[in-house]
């Protein structure tokens, strides 16, 4: 088996408007919202960290050049923090930044959706494979989301890999669903993909969640800006035109997603994430007692 080549940047799609956390997004992006001490967005770069990736791609829209701050340096901040003595404050502050020179921001003008958004990192991209993270899916594990994929990349010799998750037959209408093949491991053979099918014509109940290993050959199919369901550019529809052109796997992780873009998915995130946290739990627990008391 020729090994495949390394996945070294990622594709971050934060041009989203929010519009289910308004009035909250009317001024930070949703990318911004935090869950316990963290925004959504943060989670995502550190998990793409932790698999290896070097150059981390924006792909912004108006109002969020917060994102961008975020991950630059606080010159007056810092300066405070190390004149008061705030060591571990300073030390998370500085951990949060990728190195100088690996983060880039590109701008989606128009919401056409997320194979547009894809598709506006071509340039930054190039000819090399790539990662594609959703920020709203937090996915939380001992090891990340992304690591796991790439253990399934490099055992299967390159292709595309997607992040997979059992759904009931109730939500296939909100995801990309795959038809299977065979399985190994934890990689699962994918035949086909549909973009947000009625129950009764979905091929399965295995869907597409925020996690994406992809060739560069997407930005072919990408161009045509085909419209598929919601009369937007949908990266399941290019995806499914590559099987059968290399190799095609959904990877089933350990790991516990999130969907912080919905409003119970979010508050359920702050309380797992908190509770898994020894400085808070404690506290957190005893406020969940008085609470439901």
């Amino acid at each position: 088996m020729v090994k495949p080549k390394p996945v070294r940047i990622a594709v971050f799609p934060v041009a989203g408007l929010g519009t289910r956390f308004l009035p909250a997004t009317k001024a930070v992006p949703k990318e911004m919202l935090t869950v316990v001490d963290k925004p959504v967005v943060q989670y995502a770069v550190e998990e793409a960290r932790e698999a290896g990736i070097e150059q981390f791609v924006f792909v912004t829209g108006r109002g969020k050049h917060i994102i961008e701050d975020h991950f630059d340096h606080a010159y007056e901040l810092e300066s405070q923090l190390e004149g008061r003595g705030k060591k571990a404050e300073l030390a998370s502050l500085l951990e949060s930044l990728p190195k100088s020179g690996s983060v880039f921001f590109t701008r989606q003008q128009k919401p056409l959706g997320l194979g547009h958004a894809v598709w506006c990192a071509r340039h930054l991209v190039g000819d090399q494979p790539f990662a594609v993270l959703l920020p709203d899916d937090l996915m939380v594990g001992k090891r990340g989301a992304l690591a796991q994929m790439m253990d399934v990349y490099n055992e299967i010799g390159g292709g595309v890999v997607v992040a997979a998750e059992e759904k009931p037959k109730s939500e296939l209408h909100r995801y990309g669903v795959f038809a299977t093949g065979r399985t190994n491991g934890k990689a699962i053979e994918v035949t086909g993909m549909v973009e947000k099918p009625k129950p009764a014509q979905a091929p399965s109940c295995l869907t597409a969640i925020g996690r994406y290993i992809i060739q560069p050959e997407i930005f072919a199919e990408l161009d045509r800006k085909d419209k598929g369901a919601g009369g937007e550019i949908q990266l399941t529809d290019s995806l499914a035109r590559l099987i059968g052109k290399m190799p095609f796997h959904a990877a089933m992780t350990d790991c516990v997603r999130f969907d912080c873009g919905d409003k119970v998915g979010f508050l359920h995130a702050n309380l797992a994430v908190g509770l898994s946290r020894a400085d808070i739990a404690p506290g957190l627990r005893e406020a969940l007692r008085k609470t439901s008391g």
